[in-house]
């Protein structure tokens, strides 16, 4: 399975329950995650998206560390199993 695809099927699913994921894109900032996530009731995650069973680069390691330190979720996927894990975790802790 292409990390294309799974981006694609991301996108859907999110969109489903109401949200949006923008592709983040920060000129000067090599390493941040893929997707913003913007969900109802003003939560924000962000989303690294891999091919299956890809690593996660050094400077992406870094920018996850960085936000969550900041209090962020940061979250990797690289399987149409890991959406599903994600979109029920973010439904079931819906405010």
């Amino acid at each position: 399975m292409r990390e294309s695809f799974l981006e694609r099927k991301l996108v859907s699913a999110v969109e489903r329950i109401g949200g949006k994921a923008p592709k983040w894109v920060s000129p000067g900032n090599r390493g941040v995650p893929d997707r913003l996530i913007i969900l109802p009731d003003g939560r924000t995650m962000y989303v690294e998206m891999k091919a299956p069973g890809k690593p996660l680069e050094p400077l992406q390691v870094r920018w996850a560390k960085i936000l969550r330190k900041l209090g962020h979720k940061v979250y990797k996927i690289d399987s149409a199993a890991d959406i599903d894990k994600f979109i029920f975790e973010v439904t079931a802790n819906a405010v």
